[in-house]
């Protein structure tokens, strides 16, 4: 019943402020709304095409052929359900970020009592307990359904709730080992929008792990799945544009160029708006490997024996670094990190990370009231903000990794911070 309750009250929640005077001034907030998920671009995208206009001619319509081709049913034969499509699709994503973490529940359970003899008798307190673990997939939810972030993204109606829901289900399947589903759905979100692309590895893994047998086996499946997925949406995308190929430029190639730097939540804009264009190429480049290659396989060598924290970390860390994020980004890999409760005491910037959170996410509007509006700042306040912001979520993702280093390191040696009778010194690598 407490379950039942908390979608109705979100459901409520999303379709009052989705009907509210506020809804357009939301829709168009430079945090939720970005040149690659905004509703008014897609509009626009949906006209050009129903007037036989190619929408990808032009520099406004970055999405998708399949996302246009879907909206544009849509809007054609039942417009007045739009509201409830976007609030359905945002509480799907929560029931399956529940659903994944009630089977990750289960995987954090079953690797427990595999390890139990490992486990130092200092610290047998720290095993987890049934309720504690009961407790988690409910955190989830209510973080995804109630977090302001989430709410905000689903009520500006912005395509990034479709990147969630796909996100969320392949994370589903992955727990569950369904390959298919699993590939299917990463393959649709890196077809959205190309950066999860790296979570093919995680999810790999996952399913190697869940399925048993051959491990390389199960990896170039995988793989194989995978490629040919998005290869079929490729070829799929290229047949509603009537065999052209063109889209792909002003979809990957908008997403990799940068070419609109209209502020954002992100590093990019300011960067190329203050660059010498000489150097522009450079740049782009260096960029694009950390957001998309840099940290790939460092994290998994470390992290190949936890593939759902790596998954959630290489998503925190795409977010933070992609070239046009925004806040329902965020919210979705927030909602992961209640998966991780048993860390958090071992956490040391929580507080900090928090509190830079809330205060630039008050400070972010504000400051861009004082530059467009008042004229009384300039695009250094709002960038500084967007800088803190991003800090902020540097510091919460490395305190999640170091305090899974420090649980482990804690489990098999106790707290006396010594291995085999010497003083020992804990570094994250």
């Amino acid at each position: 019943m407490a379950l039942v309750l908390k979608y109705v009250v979100a459901v409520l929640v999303r379709y009052w402020l989705i009907h509210s005077d506020y809804w357009q001034t939301l829709a168009n907030r430079v945090e939720i709304a970005t040149p690659l998920n905004s509703w008014k671009r897609l509009i626009e995208g949906i006209y050009l095409f129903e007037h036989n206009i190619d929408p990808y001619d032009g520099d406004s319509f970055h999405e998708s052929p399949l996302l246009l081709i879907s909206f544009y049913s849509l809007l054609k034969y039942a417009p007045y359900l739009l509201p409830g499509v976007f609030t359905l699709i945002d509480i799907l994503t929560a029931y399956f970020l529940y659903k994944t973490a009630k089977i990750f529940v289960r995987i954090l359970k079953r690797n427990q009592e595999n390890n139990i003899e490992v486990i130092s008798d200092e610290s047998k307190a720290m095993i987890l307990t049934n309720l504690q673990l009961e407790e988690v997939p409910e955190y989830v939810l209510s973080v995804y359904l109630f977090n302001p972030y989430s709410v905000l993204n689903c009520v500006g109606m912005t395509t990034t709730v479709v990147q969630n829901l796909l996100l969320a289900v392949s994370l589903w399947g992955s727990v569950a080992g369904h390959r298919l589903v699993a590939c299917i759905f990463i393959a649709l979100a890196t077809h959205q929008a190309l950066y999860p692309i790296t979570l093919i590895v995680p999810i790999s893994i996952l399913l190697a792990d869940v399925n048993k047998g051959c491990k390389k086996c199960s990896y170039i499946r995988t793989l194989l799945v995978f490629i040919l997925c998005w290869g079929f949406l490729i070829f799929i995308s290229a047949y509603i544009m009537n065999g052209s190929y063109s889209y792909i430029y002003n979809t990957y190639g908008f997403i990799l160029t940068v070419p609109d730097l209209k502020p954002n939540i992100g590093l990019f804009w300011y960067f190329f708006t203050e660059m010498f264009e000489h150097f522009r190429l450079l740049f782009v480049c260096a960029f694009q490997i950390n957001a998309l290659i840099l940290y790939v396989v460092p994290l998994t060598l470390r992290f190949k024996n936890e593939p759902i924290l790596l998954a959630t970390v290489l998503i925190a860390l795409s977010t933070i670094f992609r070239s046009y994020p925004c806040v329902g980004d965020v919210g979705f890999y927030l909602a992961l990190l209640p998966m991780w409760k048993h860390l958090f005491t071992f956490m040391q910037q929580k507080f900090i990370a928090g509190c830079a959170f809330i205060i630039t996410s008050v400070l972010g509007p504000t400051v861009w009231h004082l530059w467009i509006y008042s004229g009384s700042a300039n695009a250094n306040f709002f960038f500084g903000v967007t800088l803190s912001f991003a800090t902020a979520q540097i510091f919460l993702i490395t305190d999640l990794m170091f305090a899974y280093l420090k649980r482990e390191f804690t489990l098999k040696h106790g707290s006396s911070r010594q291995v085999d009778g010497k003083p020992a010194k804990l570094v994250l690598r």
